[in-house]
């Protein structure tokens, strides 16, 4: 159009000796067409009214410019309200053109036919899949040989410490074995003598704090050089009674026991770990990005994060969300269009500069739009380097159910107190697994014969 438009203007510049001839002027005797109209879609999204409001000024700026769809934001609370409505979706309450969604959910949503391979549909509108975008994130949305859904942000689990309580140039200075600056790395040594120096029993303040649950568990497994789960596809049970994860529980599980260092029992039944840091009462505890805006707003809290200490291997859990392309839209081409620009740049830039995600998308990632140095967590790009890191969980169809059912083991294996068994409980742990991952199918006795 552009060119066309340049070459009508030149031409209109161009004179010479002879008088320039008027074309004959026809009557009109139709009239352009009108133009189509433009289709609804919805993007279902979830997360704080901070995330979201950054979701509708994304989808403001796409409708602007767009001639073919109008995109509505439609919003839930959390992760899990929405895969509760995508559960229950029907022609009265439909499944959003396109849609957010963790990687735990990619088998509820194949299983269910909700979503849509985007690989082909991207690659036509010229998205590229290849440095442009965390090759874990990829990987951890593809299944079948196809993109299952658009990797959108990645969540690696890291630690969180108060450089109040864990002072790294306090601790060099007496001679504690303490990171080096930049303060990017640390092992487990460094872990122990930095929540021992964060310990004030006089101020009632705990050295670290680990969720009693198996998702809380796992980072320090990984590790250790041990697995969460056992081979097999999908796994028919956890391996936490193997050798390599039993050494690295053995490493890990004295200092989230020892009751100079860690929350009590009675604290964590009162408050969640993330609570009591937020009061500064506790030097270190982990998780995920999302914690950073909740975490800027707490009045005289100076956090900093660095990565799950390495035992022996540097790793760490987490998870992939994406956006899904829904299967039943009728206007797949828009949906399509519309998911194009949300995975641009410029788009993931304005939902990035809320804190709450690590974009997949490597040029953001690596931008100030989401290392923000003049905020804390000073050492934002710890969060990249733990994607590279990050073991993300096998494919399972209900991991709610396997996390109920061990559960209770769990919990005695982090916070009973007095001598631990840890090879009997570890063993009950995975045998307990084993009835959510590989069920005992039942024995169909044969139906007797007409002449018995």
């Amino acid at each position: 159009m552009g060119v066309l438009a340049a070459a009508v203007l030149a031409l209109a510049g161009c004179s010479d000796d002879t008088e320039p001839v008027s074309a004959p002027t026809a009557p009109s005797t139709s009239t352009s067409p009108a133009p189509l109209p433009k289709v609804d879609l919805t993007l279902g999204v979830y997360g704080t009214p901070d995330e979201v409001a950054a979701y509708q000024s994304m989808v403001r700026a796409y409708n602007a410019v767009s001639d073919n769809s109008t995109v509505t934001v439609k919003a839930w609370r959390d992760r899990d309200e929405l895969v509760d409505y995508l559960r229950h979706a029907d022609d009265e309450h439909p499944v959003p053109d396109v849609f957010l969604a963790s990687r735990s959910d990619l088998t509820f949503l194949q299983e269910n036919g909700l979503n849509k391979p985007v690989d082909e549909l991207l690659d036509e509108r010229n998205v590229d899949f290849g440095d442009g975008y965390s090759r874990d994130a990829i990987e951890g949305f593809s299944d079948d040989r196809k993109l299952q859904c658009m990797p959108y942000a990645v969540s690696p689990t890291v630690a969180y410490y108060n450089t109040d309580l864990v002072d790294f140039a306090k601790m060099a200075k007496r001679g504690l074995p303490a990171p080096s600056e930049p303060y990017t790395r640390w092992n487990l040594e460094q872990f122990t003598a930095a929540v021992t120096f964060a310990a004030r029993p006089r101020t009632g303040a705990a050295g670290v704090a680990v969720s009693p649950t198996l998702d809380g568990l796992a980072p320090f497994v990984l590790a250790g050089g041990g697995s969460v789960f056992g081979d097999g596809t999908p796994p028919t049970s956890l391996a936490l009674s193997s050798d390599d994860s039993r050494a690295a529980l053995g490493q890990i599980l004295p200092i989230l026991r020892d009751p100079q260092l860690t929350l009590t029992s009675a604290q964590l039944r009162a408050a969640s770990p993330l609570r009591w840091f937020e009061r500064g009462k506790v030097g270190v505890i982990f998780g995920p990005r999302s914690l950073v805006p909740a975490l800027r707003g707490v009045e005289g809290l100076r956090f900093d994060v660095l990565p799950v200490p390495s035992i022996s291997t540097s790793a760490t859990t987490g998870d992939v969300i994406g956006m899904c392309l829904s299967a039943r839209t009728p206007n797949t081409v828009e949906a399509a269009d519309f998911l194009a620009f949300a995975s641009s740049p410029d788009a993931v830039r304005m939902v990035t500069r809320t804190g709450y995600l690590v974009p997949t998308n490597q040029q953001v990632a690596l931008s100030d739009d989401f290392l923000q140095p003049t905020l804390m967590p000073m050492h934002a790009s710890v969060f990249n380097s733990a994607v590279r890191t990050m073991v993300l969980p096998p494919f399972l169809d209900d991991y709610a159910t396997l996390d109920e059912r061990v559960a209770g083991l769990v919990r005695r294996l982090v916070l009973s107190p007095g001598t631990l068994d840890l090879d009997g409980l570890t063993q009950r742990i995975d045998e307990r697994s084993q009835q959510v991952l590989a069920p005992p199918t039942p024995s169909v006795s044969p139906s007797p014969s007409p002449s018995e």
